[in-house]
């Protein structure tokens, strides 16, 4: 009967190291997660893009299908400097983040604005843009001018963005969340809204492009940091590409870029 008790108190105490262990086990794959991030590009020789594709001036699809834009020049520049080729994964903005952390691609590079509710999932590059939202209406509109002018009205923005934060800060605005930024220009354009929220780099390239019948009416409203977002405790690959970014400001490629798609001076030096 002793033997018996030894071994059943043997058992437990096996039990209760191992599930010590595991939970150590589990802490240090968390810890760990996402270190090596650069050895990856590294060794398989290619930067894995993510981003949505339809988000013109920053990234998309090219008369000869292939993706251009801002973010793409960059992203290419980067994969240049760190000798490897880049591959794009165009992906819905709702599943970006989720797309890096199953390692779906190693880097976000997507006018993704630096929010601490963001930093709590990924990690960010230093910005490589500085910019902000603004209001933009149809070309007849003249009522509109200031943020607390959206009381009242019927406000477009994009789910899960800086904007819906931006135009949810006013009551009695009257928000209507979209997916892309494509569908609710459309909506200004034929007067299911009255005003939306953008990126004010982004609305002036457009309106000029496109030469659509739509206006900014507004100063920027908020100042947003664009950074790149890698996984959770990529610091190798973090610290990289903020030395190449660096480097890139340094010799001028970056302004160069800049230029090309604004036709202006960027706010970071």
């Amino acid at each position: 009967m002793k033997r018996i008790y030894l071994i059943v108190v043997s058992l437990f105490l096996f039990l209760v190291i191992a599930a010590c262990g595991d939970q150590a086990s589990g802490e240090n794959t968390n810890e760990e997660e996402g270190k090596g991030s650069l050895n990856r590009v590294q060794e398989s020789e290619v930067l894995r893009v993510g981003f949505e594709g339809t988000f013109r001036p920053f990234n998309y699809l090219g008369d000869d299908n292939e993706y251009i834009g801002f973010d793409v020049d960059i992203a290419n520049e980067l994969a240049d400097r760190l000798g490897v080729e880049t591959e794009f994964v165009a992906t819905s903005w709702d599943s970006l983040i989720g797309g890096l952390q199953s390692d779906k691609f190693d880097v976000i590079i997507a006018q993704m604005t630096v929010t601490e509710e963001r930093k709590e999932s990924v990690d960010f590059t230093d910005p490589y843009v500085v910019t902000g939202s603004v209001l933009i209406t149809r070309e007849e509109t003249d009522d509109i001018s200031v943020l607390e002018d959206i009381e009242g009205k019927k406000v477009g923005v994009g789910g899960g963005t800086t904007f819906e934060e931006v135009a949810n800060s006013v009551e009695g605005a009257d928000v209507t969340l979209y997916k892309t930024v494509n569908d609710y220009i459309q909506d200004l354009l034929n007067g299911r809204l009255d005003v939306i929220i953008n990126d004010q780099l982004l609305m002036s390239h457009n309106i000029q492009e496109e030469d659509l019948a739509i206006k900014i009416v507004s100063d920027i409203l908020n100042k947003d940091e664009i950074g790149m977002a890698v996984k959770k405790g990529s610091d190798d690959l973090v610290a990289k590409l903020n030395e190449e970014l660096e480097n890139m400001h340094e010799d001028g490629t970056y302004a160069e870029i800049y230029k090309a798609w604004f036709d202006s001076e960027p706010l970071i030096k």
